[in-house]
């Protein structure tokens, strides 16, 4: 998990995720129960985070569900898709998140679809 975490790097709680977004903690349960992002348990205190990098300019990165999505399909965990998203990959080059935060979607889907096979 530690290695998970400084992967990461910067990290925010729920309720930093819900002031960020301007909404309503409640909001930020449903974003989690909907898969439009995960978190996980880091910490000391065991506090459920998700990687700041999950959000950009006060919104939810807009392809990051579809995405996490197709990663729960191909039998990823939280952690895993996590891992998998911050993870460097030279053919990009830098990170799946990274490409999803510059609007690479497409490339990124079908490189977690092949995870699948």
């Amino acid at each position: 998990m530690k290695e998970t975490v400084d992967l990461v790097g910067q990290w925010l709680t729920l309720p930093d995720v819900a002031e960020e977004l301007d909404v309503d903690i409640r909001r930020v349960h449903r974003l989690l129960d909907e898969r439009a992002i995960v978190s996980l348990r880091i910490g000391a205190r065991n506090v459920r985070s998700i990687p700041a990098d999950f959000l950009q300019d006060g919104v939810v990165v807009e392809s990051l569900k579809g995405t996490l999505s197709v990663l729960l399909d191909s039998g990823f965990s939280d952690e895993e898709s996590i891992i998998w998203l911050f993870t460097e990959d030279e053919s990009l080059p830098g990170t799946p998140m990274n490409a999803l935060r510059t609007g690479r979607k497409t490339e990124i889907r079908r490189r977690a679809q092949a995870l699948g096979w």
